[in-house]
C-alpha cells in the first residue's frame, strides 16, 4: 500500500526526538517504563498510578475484542509495543500480533514475557518504517513523542497500513493538563522522558475524518499522574 507520509521528507522533520526517545528508552527509561509496565512492588507512588492508568487503557482494547469476539486469526499492528503489555494478551485470545518498539531493550523483555515465541512477533522498529497490511492497528500512549505536525502524519502513516481499523491513544490538550505538564516539567528527575507532547483531541479526529475514518467508540483514563484519551475508528 502506498504510504504518503514515508515519503514526505517532514517525517524526518524532528531526528533528534527520535533519537532521544530511543536513548530514553535503552537506558535510564528502560528500567524506568520496564517496572511500571510489570507487576513487581518496585515502584513508587507515582509509578504504580501510572502503571494502573495505562492498563486501564489496555484493559479498554482488549474488552473492545472481547465485546467483539473477532480477536481470532485478526491481523494486528501493535505499534510502539513496550514490553508486550497489549500485544501478549491480544495473541493469546487468537490474533495474529505483528509487535514493534523502537527500543531494543523494549522489545528483548516483551519476548522474554511471551509464552508462545511465534505470537506476537516481535520486531525493533520505529513508527515511520512500518510496513505492511493489517486488519487492526494499534497505538498506545506513543503519540506523546511526537509534536502536532509530526504527529499527523504518523496517524496519516498508520492509517496506511490498517485495512479496516485504526486504535490510537494520546494525552489530550486542554488548559488543566497544560499546566499539570508545566508544574512536571519544573520537577526534575532523571528518568523522566525529555519530551512529550499534547494533542487537541478535535486535531486527532479532523485527521482521522481526512483519511476517511469514523469514531465507533471512545474511552478516557485519568489518574493522578496518567491521562489518555482512547479512540477506535473504522474506515468508512
Amino acid at each position: 500500500m502506498a504510504n504518503k507520509a514515508l515519503n514526505n521528507p517532514s517525517t524526518k522533520a524532528a531526528p533528534k526526538d527520535k533519537e532521544i526517545v530511543r536513548d530514553y528508552f535503552n537506558s535510564t527509561g528502560f528500567d524506568r517504563w520496564r517496572r511500571i509496565y510489570g507487576e513487581g512492588s518496585d515502584v513508587n507512588r507515582v509509578q504504580r498510578d501510572i502503571r494502573t492508568g495505562h492498563q486501564q487503557t489496555v484493559d479498554y482494547v482488549l474488552n473492545w475484542f472481547k465485546n467483539d469476539k473477532n480477536a481470532v486469526d485478526q491481523t494486528v499492528c501493535d505499534a510502539g509495543c513496550g514490553t508486550g503489555s497489549l500485544s501478549i494478551p491480544l495473541a493469546a485470545m487468537g490474533a495474529k500480533v505483528y509487535a514493534s518498539d523502537i527500543s531494543e531493550k523494549m522489545v528483548g523483555e516483551a519476548k522474554e514475557r511471551a509464552a508462545n515465541p511465534e505470537n506476537p512477533v516481535f520486531e525493533v522498529k520505529d513508527l515511520a518504517t512500518l510496513s505492511g497490511e493489517y486488519d487492526t492497528v494499534i497505538c498506545l500512549d506513543v503519540l506523546i513523542h511526537y509534536p502536532d505536525r509530526d504527529s499527523e502524519l504518523m496517524i496519516e502513516h498508520l492509517a496506511s497500513l490498517a485495512k479496516s481499523r485504526l486504535i490510537l491513544s494520546f494525552a489530550p490538550q486542554n488548559p488543566y493538563y497544560l499546566l499539570m505538564k508545566k508544574v512536571g516539567d519544573m520537577v526534575p528527575g532523571p528518568s523522566k522522558a525529555t519530551r512529550a507532547y499534547l494533542h487537541k483531541e478535535s486535531d486527532v479526529r479532523r485527521v482521522l475524518k481526512k483519511l476517511g475514518f469514523t469514531i465507533k467508540r471512545k474511552e478516557f483514563t485519568a489518574t493522578s499522574f496518567y491521562f489518555s484519551r482512547l479512540l477506535e475508528a473504522v474506515r468508512n
